[in-house]
């Protein structure tokens, strides 16, 4: 890795496990996010596919925001 250290198994299965949750919640938020917009009448829904899966794991709850933004500046 970049500082030259060697990383144990349970360091690479924690971060494995780090990021599955972070994905899973956000694909939970933008799943509950959808549903409000859509009872709202507003057609603004972001898709669950794999970008959002790795967006959300990556980043996490801003990157389900960044994703909304994305969404919200094409449709202006």
């Amino acid at each position: 890795m970049e500082d030259g250290r060697e990383y144990t198994p349970q360091e690479r299965a924690g971060w494995v496990v780090n990021f599955l949750i972070r994905a899973l919640a956000g694909l939970a938020v933008i799943f509950f996010v959808n549903y409000f917009l859509e009872t709202r009448g507003v057609d603004m829904a972001v898709g669950m596919g794999p970008v959002s899966f790795l967006t959300s794991g990556v980043l996490g709850i801003p990157g389900v925001a960044l994703l909304y933004g994305i969404v919200l500046y094409q449709s202006l």
